[in-house]
């Protein structure tokens, strides 16, 4: 597979050659325009290399003296080649997330080729959605990160509960995943605070983002405020803007009231349901995933993360009915209290059940690799690699692919690596369209 544009170096004389940089043409402009501005100079220098075109001019024009010719010409080339300088500029300048000792032909070179990425959708909320985003930002910037609104506990629900507002806390997480990691603005967004009376345990994101919210009066503009002053990739949308909380039903009939609360009651979940029943999807995430190339579901907790975001109808229906590429990046571990000994199968089968359709995942992403001293914290809290089934899985109707995704780690630990998800998932959808396009090809 080829390296992300990212890590791209270009040839240092060749490179502005290179197509989709939308400089050449300024480049052309700024030459022309300049000619022009000679031509109309060397006109009222009578300069005998032009002579026979000012000849021509004259002719052709006799009613109109030569003055106001060079003029004219003067001033239709000058209006050319500061356009042409303008846009030049526009285009140099304007570099997003540069990164230290590049070039500008590498940064311009990588920002276009990011614009030209697919459109991405990615679904979920909690570290696992964060997780993929500070990964797919270097294959496009077109990524919409649609974020679940369930979460009450911490810094997030204190908010909720005493101003009202969505939770912020995966929303300014994803926001914060899709910036310059090294960018000092970036470092305070997600400042949290250890000490203070009312302010221990509240990031200063959240607080931002909760200011915003209460100047702007919209959550879906804090965000985006927010989103500009830390320059991101892409946009972060909340699923809805319902005060949606989350409700489980478990296997042995108890009601359990809360998203923070659904892990701790240690049973087996049966269905997850949503407190409004009926939630509203913002009209900007049901926009996004109809023009979507990609959508991709999870990583992250699975009933408290991912489906939360199928509960609401409009979305679940518009990703089963999008011609989009679907692919579900599966837990590498069973989560206590939500996914106790499921397998795959299972959590393709929860998803769906949810979401009311089997055609919301065409492929599950699952990772082929466990630590051979796997952490003993893991065993000690009843967590362990999820099952690969795969007759289940196909049974299902739903492909696998298998890849090394986690990080590597002395210690045993497993965590997702965001650059190996993102890789896998972007070989993934460029080898599906090619094995499309050839098909298409052979039918022909």
């Amino acid at each position: 597979m080829k390296r992300f544009t990212d890590n791209m170096k270009m040839p240092k004389d060749a490179g502005w050659l290179v197509p989709g940089l939308q400089v050449k043409r300024w480049f052309v402009l700024i030459f022309v325009g300049a000619v022009f501005i000679a031509l109309g100079l060397l006109i009222l220098s009578d300069v005998r290399p032009i002579f026979y075109i000012m000849e021509f001019i004259k002719k052709f024009a006799s009613k109109v003296s030569t003055e106001w010719i060079a003029f004219a010409l003067v001033m239709f080339g000058a209006a050319i080649f500061f356009k042409g300088w303008q846009k030049t500029n526009l285009s140099m300048l304007d570099i997003k997330n540069g990164k230290e000792n590049e070039t500008i032909l590498e940064a311009l070179y990588r920002r276009r080729k990011l614009n030209r990425g697919p459109k991405i959708v990615a679904i979920g909320g909690g570290t696992g959605l964060s997780m993929l985003l500070k990964g797919i930002k270097h294959i496009t910037n077109n990524i919409t990160a649609v974020v679940t609104v369930g979460d009450d506990g911490g810094s997030s629900g204190r908010l909720r509960e005493e101003m009202g507002v969505l939770p912020p806390g995966d929303i300014r997480n994803c926001i914060a995943a899709l910036a310059d990691d090294e960018d000092l603005v970036t470092k305070l967004f997600q400042y949290r605070f250890k000490s203070g009376e009312g302010l221990e345990g509240h990031s200063f994101g959240n607080l931002f983002l909760t200011a915003l919210c209460a100047i702007t009066g919209d959550m879906v503009r804090a965000v985006k405020e927010s989103s500009n002053v830390l320059s991101i990739r892409g946009r972060v949308l909340p699923s809805t803007l319902d005060d949606m909380k989350l409700v489980a039903e478990m296997e042995d009939g108890r009601i359990i009231h809360g998203e923070s609360n659904i892990p701790e009651a240690h049973g087996k979940i049966k269905r997850l349901f949503t407190d409004p029943k009926n939630c509203k999807a913002l009209e900007e995430v049901i926009i996004a995933i109809k023009n979507a190339d990609l959508i991709i579901l999870g990583p992250g907790s699975l009933y408290t993360s991912v489906i939360p975001n199928l509960l609401i109808e409009e979305i679940a229906k518009e990703v089963a009915l999008s011609d989009a590429k679907k692919i579900y990046v599966c837990n590498i571990m069973t989560q206590p209290g939500e996914t106790d000994g499921y397998t795959v199968s299972e959590h393709i089968q929860a998803l769906m059940k949810h979401a009311n359709s089997r055609k919301i995942i065409d492929t599950v992403l699952v990772n082929d690799y466990i630590p051979s001293n796997l952490a003993d914290k893991y065993r000690m809290a009843h967590s362990y690699p999820v099952k690969v089934d795969t007759d289940n899985i196909k049974r299902l109707g739903v492909r696998i692919f298998s890849k090394k995704l986690i990080e590597d780690s002395k210690e045993g630990l497993v965590r997702h690596s965001s650059h190996r998800v993102a890789r896998a998932i972007y070989y993934w959808y460029r080898r599906t369209q090619k094995v499309e396009k050839t098909s298409i090809f052979a039918r022909h």
